[in-house]
């Protein structure tokens, strides 16, 4: 009985300190990554390509909104001398123009956001990679970005969103 009691507690204490090894051994880390973006080339390169695209949206509804206002003043200078038929056709007119006009400017809008989603989403995988690479040779286990509070990068673990969702009740 006596050796059993011994062989538990050895087994105990050895669990224990495994235990405590294991937690000493996680690493913590963080980076700032508003900060390391922000001094990547590639990120003032793509940022140059954006605002180069945007002046070119910004012309193009500058140019449709001068033409609107070019018939507009036509259609003002000239409306008394129109026959009801020529001016309904002329406001029709002015108002496909105007509607153009707004699809065009949300249609840019989105263009817009996708396209610095394609310019800058390479320049962010490469500073992610960077952080991982980084953390997998140093032994970190979790890394942060001290920038916006978000874990970056976590060794592989086990996933506990089955056993969470398990008890929630939610499969």
């Amino acid at each position: 009985m006596k050796k059993c009691f011994n062989l538990v507690t050895i087994l105990v204490l050895a669990v224990f300190m495994l235990s405590a090894n294991v937690q000493a051994q996680e690493k913590f880390a963080h980076v700032n990554m508003d900060e390391l973006l922000r001094q990547m080339p590639e990120r003032q390169e793509a940022e140059e390509e954006l605002e180069e695209y945007t002046r070119y949206l910004e012309q193009q509804f500058t140019s449709m909104q001068n033409e609107l206002q070019t018939k507009y003043q036509e259609y003002l200078d000239d409306a008394d001398e129109y026959s009801q038929l020529i001016r309904q056709s002329k406001e029709r007119e002015l108002n496909e123009l105007q509607e153009r006009i707004q699809r065009f400017q949300e249609t840019a809008q989105q263009d817009l956001m996708e396209k610095e989603d394609e310019l800058l989403r390479p320049v962010v995988n490469k500073a992610r990679n960077a952080v991982e690479t980084v953390a997998e040779d140093n032994g970190y286990s979790y890394v942060f970005d001290s920038g916006g509070g978000s874990l970056i990068y976590s060794d592989p673990g086990d996933n506990i969103m089955p056993l969470v969702k398990e008890e929630l009740g939610l499969e």
